[in-house]
């Protein structure tokens, strides 16, 4: 795993979302209520709506075009759809207020 700075807590509003490129992968990170952070591909597996201009909702992400539903967890598309996208680590440091996202190094060789 690689860990790649990716900028600042207060860098994303609440139920907001940042897009983040590294190389030619595209990264949306949310940012629920409560502060926690998800990362998932920015791409619906159905039609490649930017889940980034979606709805956030709980632990979801509603798709843009055709409002399918996306677990921020582990990147699940919810029944009666089907499919997923990649979901990614995110860490934040306490004391700076750092975020890290995780990537697995075969996706960073791009960057």
């Amino acid at each position: 795993m690689k860990r790649i700075h990716i900028g600042y807590e207060t860098d994303i509003a609440e139920k907001r979302a940042r897009v983040v490129r590294i190389g030619e992968l595209e990264i949306a990170i949310f940012k629920l209520t409560g502060g926690e952070l998800k990362a998932i591909e920015n791409r619906c597996p159905h039609k490649g709506g930017k889940l980034s201009e979606g709805i956030v909702c709980d632990h979801h992400v509603f798709c843009p075009l055709h409002d399918w539903k996306i677990s921020l967890k582990d990147g699940l598309v919810q029944a009666p759809d089907e499919g997923c996208v990649t979901s990614y680590r995110v860490e934040i440091d306490g004391a700076s207020g750092e975020v890290w996202l995780h990537l697995p190094e075969e996706q960073t060789i791009a960057s």
